[in-house]
Formats: structure tokens, C-alpha cells, sequence
């Protein structure tokens, strides 16, 4: 009995202890978990700010067009006898894509020579009797003419035989072929289609209040759904001088570098464009930023212990956020572990992977 007597009078004290330590902090609603927590330390990841060149980006989307897409028409009515290129296929301007029956074309073609050569010989045996003036001047002359226009004749009839074979009127890519051997096709009746996809090219519809940023030249990045992982370099090459009345923006042509043939006209690219660029400029790691009451902050490590320290921000470039002011090259801020921190709360402090945020 006095044992327990004992026990409990021990407990009271320890209690009565702890509530006169703690009324003593002047706030009379600390708890003995609060006390445990603000001793404890908090693990937390931190990095040094380091210097790097840093790029202020605009973002924009658009899609991906060619803009050497052109259509291959029959220029002459016949039966398609054979076909020498196939849908993928890379081909150069003037190359023979299919051939039609132009044996009628051949026979017109030589009958025309025919008849030009006959004429061209008849001149030639005048010449003489025109110079010795036993022929009128208005029959020689009469002669000539029918010459240059039986040469007309000839020459249209062996263009419309070499129209025969449908040739490419661009180099590129063989993106539809609209034939069947076999199939009699009209004058005029598209056959292929030919598309360049060496350089894309995509139209930026950029904010009137950006135009300012915006030149020629600029280098870009574009980044597609179907290979997220991929970055492909383009370039802006025009920007046009007036403003969409109907959305109040301008455009900016970009031009993507696709010799590869990673990109297809029609897929839908992100497009992000550096303006200005900042060398050896102090940056640290997006995620170590805190925003709160309209202002920006991180918490600098100092002696086992974290102050929150306001900072002057500037370009945002790939998860790095370049500081104008309010830090030293030479001071460690927190990346990770933020939640439940404080001005002045203990920590225990470990280095984070700096390759991870020098880009």
C-alpha cells in the first residue's frame, strides 16, 4: 500500500514539473508533444545555389505542318501500265513516279516530226530560188511559217508524250498514292501527294503583349505526346508584322529540324522559345521556393537550424529559378522536407544530389 502511495505521489510531481516548465514559456498552451516536436529535428534535403546560364521562355502549343506539300496531277488522260514508286518512299523532283499508256501520244508525237521534217526540206530546196529571186518573197515567207508552226505542233505533241510518265514536282516523302494499275486516269486527276518533312514548320500564336520579346532567329525547343521523352530543336524565322484583330495575337513561324524523321506533320508540339538569356547567373532549384503572403522565400540552413529568408526571383528555365537577391552563393537551402518547418525549427541536414538541379 505504501508502495502505491508512493508511485502516485511520484507521478504528481512529475506532472506538476511539466506544467510549471511549460507556463514558464509565457504562453500557457504549449503541450508536451509540441516541446518534444520543436526539439526533435527535421530531416531535410539541401543544395548550394550555383551558377549556370539560364534562359527566360515563352510556352506556346501548335501543330506541325510542312510547308512543301504538293499534289501530283496526271497532266494527260490515260491507262496507268505501271507504277515505280511506292507510299514512304523518298523521291527527287523530276523523278518518275508511274507511267501511262502513251502509245497514242508516241504516234501523234511522230507523225507531227514527219510532217515537220517534210515541211523543213521543202524550205530548204527554196532557199536557193529565193536568192535568186525565182520565187516570190511572200511564198518563201509563206514557207517559214508553216515551218515554226508544224515546230510548235511537234514540240507540244512530244511534251504531251513525256507527260506520259507522272514525275515528282518536289523532293520529298511519297505520302499518298491515289492510283491503281490499270485505272485510266483524266487530265488534271491527282496521283500522288509529296511531302518534305526534313524541316517542319509550325505557326506560333503569341500574345500581342509578348511581340516586344519575340526575334527572328530566336532558338526553340519542341516536345510531341508520341515521344515525351524527346526534345527537338527549332528555330523562329518570321514573325509577321500585324496583330489577329479577332484574338489579339501575332504570329511567329517556327522551323523544326527533322532530318531524322522523328516528327510527322499533324502532331501537335509544345512549343518553348528562349528570348533572352542570363550567363553565370546565381540559381537554385524551383521546388526550393516557397510562396506565401505575396512573397517569395526559402529557408536557409544555418547551424542545425532553418530561417526563412525572403528572395528576389527572376528567369525560370527546366525546374531552376534564378535568384536577383536575398542569398549567398555560399548559404544551403532546403529542397526537400519544407512541410511542418518554421522560422528557427531544428533539422538534420543532408546534401541533395546537385546534378539533379544544375540541368
Amino acid at each position: 500500500m505504501k508502495a502505491n502511495t508512493s508511485i502516485v505521489s511520484t507521478l504528481l510531481i512529475a506532472i506538476l514539473s511539466a506544467s510549471t516548465l511549460l507556463s514558464g514559456c509565457g504562453t500557457g498552451e504549449a503541450s508536451v508533444a509540441e516541446v518534444i516536436e520543436s526539439a526533435t529535428p527535421v530531416p531535410v534535403e539541401t543544395a548550394k545555389p550555383f551558377r549556370a546560364d539560364i534562359n527566360a521562355t515563352y510556352a506556346a502549343t501548335a501543330s506541325i505542318i510542312s510547308d512543301a506539300d504538293a499534289p501530283v496531277v496526271a497532266r494527260v488522260a490515260g491507262e496507268v501500265v505501271e507504277l515505280m514508286v511506292e507510299e514512304g518512299d523518298r523521291v527527287q523532283e523530276g523523278q518518275v513516279l508511274a507511267r501511262l499508256d502513251g502509245e497514242r501520244l508516241r504516234l501523234e508525237m511522230l507523225s507531227a516530226k514527219a510532217n515537220l521534217e517534210r515541211a523543213q526540206k521543202e524550205l530548204e530546196r527554196n532557199i536557193d530560188l529565193h536568192k535568186r529571186g525565182l520565187i516570190s518573197a511572200a511564198m518563201f515567207e509563206g514557207l517559214e511559217f508553216d515551218v515554226a508552226s508544224l515546230k510548235a505542233t511537234y514540240d507540244l505533241k512530244r511534251l504531251n508524250y513525256d507527260y506520259s510518265s507522272i514525275r515528282a514536282t518536289i523532293a520529298g516523302v511519297i505520302s499518298s498514292r491515289e492510283i491503281k494499275p490499270g485505272e485510266t486516269l483524266a487530265a488534271g486527276q491527282v496521283a500522288f501527294r509529296i511531302t518534305e518533312t526534313s524541316e517542319l514548320l509550325a505557326y506560333l500564336q503569341i500574345p500581342q503583349a509578348e511581340l516586344a520579346k519575340f526575334t527572328v532567329g530566336h532558338a526553340a525547343t519542341v516536345k510531341v505526346a508520341s515521344m515525351p521523352g524527346h526534345r527537338f530543336s527549332a528555330t523562329i524565322i518570321r514573325i509577321s508584322p500585324t496583330i489577329d484583330a479577332n484574338n489579339g495575337t501575332f504570329r511567329a513561324t517556327a522551323m523544326i529540324d527533322n532530318r531524322e524523321g522523328n516528327l510527322a506533320p499533324g502532331m501537335f508540339g509544345r512549343f518553348i522559345v528562349a528570348y533572352e538569356r542570363h550567363s553565370n547567373a546565381l540559381v537554385i532549384p524551383e521546388h526550393a521556393l516557397l510562396d506565401e503572403d505575396e512573397e517569395t522565400s526559402v529557408y536557409v540552413v544555418n547551424d542545425g537550424a532553418v530561417t526563412r529568408r525572403v528572395i528576389e526571383t527572376g528567369v525560370v528555365e527546366d525546374g531552376r529559378v534564378e535568384v536577383l537577391d536575398g542569398l549567398r552563393e555560399d548559404e544551403r537551402v532546403v529542397v526537400v522536407g519544407h512541410s511542418g518547418l518554421r522560422d528557427g525549427s531544428k533539422v538534420l541536414a543532408s546534401t541533395a544530389n546537385q546534378g539533379l538541379f544544375a540541368g
